[in-house]
């Protein structure tokens, strides 16, 4: 199974040396309820890039 395009476009970001990590609280579409989401923050001139890459889940991951 290849990698998709999106995953790969977003890995780069994620790994660089000039990005801080951050954990933020946002609302899953689905349900609504809380999910927390590590982010890579990077500075794009005077903008911020944010980019997901993965959540905190409650419970065992494996099981769902």
């Amino acid at each position: 199974m290849s990698v998709p395009e999106y995953a790969r476009a977003n890995f780069p970001v994620a790994r660089c040396g000039g990005c801080d990590l951050a954990l933020l609280e946002c609302a899953y579409a689905v349900s609504g309820e809380p999910r927390y989401v590590i982010c890579a923050i990077a500075r794009d001139g005077a903008d911020y890039k944010i980019t997901p890459f993965g959540h905190l889940m409650r419970g065992n991951p494996y099981e769902t």
